[in-house]
């Protein structure tokens, strides 16, 4: 099926035409969910309400862009929606006041292993990592994302440098 057919499909409610996009996009969705969540079964709920969002809403897929395009949106969308919800935004924190856990970097190489490079964005606070992944990963400017966010564009940038010293301490091999 293509795109279009699977669209289509979908804003007929066709099961066969929701199974393939799901079959399409679930697991590199899943990915994305993972990087703003702290566990696989918040990034599951993520992903259900994501896609159940995007089911729902198929119908003002225009067709401009890709499709993929469109789907990650929204799930990041609702990755914002899922941690506004639980106000871990709200406290950002200095990176001074916080232990993070460190993951034994003594195997890393220059081939960081995209698991292992998960588990590290994981262990950064909400605020760094939501940042770091919308700006870094997702091309988002600071201003759009202190619009989606409610944060400054300052903040935004101040939360980005943050998180990439802090990474780039993890990462650092002797």
């Amino acid at each position: 099926m293509t795109d279009e057919q699977i669209v289509a499909g979908c804003i007929q409610k066709n099961p066969i035409a929701q199974q393939r996009l799901y079959d399409k996009f679930a697991k590199k969705m899943m990915g994305v969910c993972l990087r703003y969540c702290d566990n696989q079964y918040e990034g599951e709920d993520i992903l259900q309400n994501g896609l159940i969002s995007v089911f729902e809403n198929i119908k003002s897929y225009k067709g401009t862009g890709s499709l993929e395009g469109w789907v990650r949106k929204i799930i990041i969308n609702t990755a914002l929606t899922n941690i506004r919800k639980t106000k871990k935004l709200r406290h950002n924190v200095d990176l001074d006041s916080v232990e993070f856990a460190l993951v034994d970097t003594n195997h890393l190489g220059d081939n960081y292993a995209a698991k292992e490079l998960l588990k590290v964005i994981q262990t950064l606070p909400i605020g760094f990592r939501t940042v770091f992944n919308l700006h870094a990963i997702e091309g988002y400017s600071h201003k759009e994302i202190g619009e989606m966010m409610g944060i400054s564009e300052g903040t935004s940038k101040s939360q980005y440098s943050r998180a990439k010293i802090h990474l780039q301490k993890i990462i650092k091999v002797d």
